[in-house]
C-alpha cells in the first residue's frame, strides 16, 4: 500500500456530497446510489452502481458502469476507461461533482473554496475574488489585472473544467452591455491581454484554452 502522503482522495464539490472526502486506499471504489458502494451519492438520478475507480500503477482510472444519466470527466462524456490526473473533475449524472486530488499531501495547498465550502479550483493558479488578487505558482501577479480582465479570469476560475461561452463572458465582464455593442474582436482582445499578463509569470503554461465554436475554459492543472 502506498504511504499516506501518496494516497489520492476525492472531494465532494457539489450536490448532496459537498465537502465530503474519500481517501482512496482500496484497490477499487464504486460510486453509486446503493448503500453498499464505497462512495454513496443519495439521489435518484444516480444509478445504483454508477461508475467505478480502479487502482492502476501510479494512480486510478475511472469507468462508467452503463449508468442511466452518464458520467462526465472535465466536462466531457466519459467513454470507456480513463486515467485520472491530479485536479480532474468528475460529474456524476447532473447531481454531484467530485474533485480528484492525486496526493493527500497536496490538499492543503491545492484546494480553493468559496465561502460556502465549494471547491472551485485544484491547481497552479489561485484567485482571491474579494481582494482581486491572482497568484501563479505562489507568485502574485503585479500590477493587478484590470477590472474586465479580472472578471473574465474569475468567471473561468469559478467554473473549473467547464467551457464558458462568449455570451457568458459578456455577461460577466460587461454586465451593463447585455450583449449589445460587444464585438467578437473585443472579447478576443480581452482574452489575449489576460493571456499576456499570465505569461509574465508563467510563460510556458497556457492557462486559457479556446474551445472553438463553444468558448473558453481554464486549464488549472497543478505543477508537475
Amino acid at each position: 500500500m502506498p504511504g499516506k502522503n501518496d494516497v489520492p482522495i476525492l472531494i465532494g464539490q457539489s450536490g448532496p456530497v459537498t465537502g465530503q472526502r474519500w481517501v482512496l486506499v482500496m484497490p477499487e471504489a464504486t460510486i453509486g446510489r446503493e448503500p453498499t458502494c464505497e462512495i454513496v451519492i443519495p439521489d435518484r438520478q444516480v444509478s445504483r452502481r454508477h461508475a467505478t475507480l480502479r487502482r492502476v500503477e501510479g494512480g486510478f482510472e475511472i469507468e462508467d458502469l452503463a449508468s442511466k444519466n452518464g458520467t462526465h470527466l472535465n466536462g466531457q462524456p466519459l467513454n470507456g476507461k480513463q486515467r485520472l490526473q491530479d485536479g480532474d473533475l468528475i460529474q456524476v449524472a447532473l447531481v454531484a461533482k467530485l474533485a480528484y486530488v492525486g496526493s493527500e499531501a497536496t490538499v492543503p495547498l491545492r484546494i480553493e473554496t468559496t465561502p460556502e465550502g465549494e471547491v472551485v479550483s485544484v491547481g497552479r493558479l489561485r484567485l482571491d475574488g474579494a481582494a482581486r488578487r491572482v497568484w501563479l505558482n505562489d507568485r502574485e501577479l503585479d500590477p493587478p489585472l484590470s477590472v474586465p480582465q479580472f472578471r473574465f479570469l474569475e468567471l473561468l476560475y469559478q467554473r473549473p473544467g467547464q467551457v464558458c461561452s462568449r455570451d457568458e463572458v459578456i455577461l460577466a465582464v460587461w454586465p451593463e452591455a447585455s450583449g449589445a455593442g460587444v464585438s467578437e474582436q473585443a472579447i478576443d482582445a480581452l482574452v489575449r491581454r489576460v493571456r499576456d499578463r499570465l505569461a509574465e509569470i508563467d510563460p510556458d503554461f497556457h492557462y486559457i484554452v479556446t474551445v472553438r465554436g463553444h468558448g473558453f475554459r481554464l486549464d488549472n492543472r497543478p505543477v508537475a
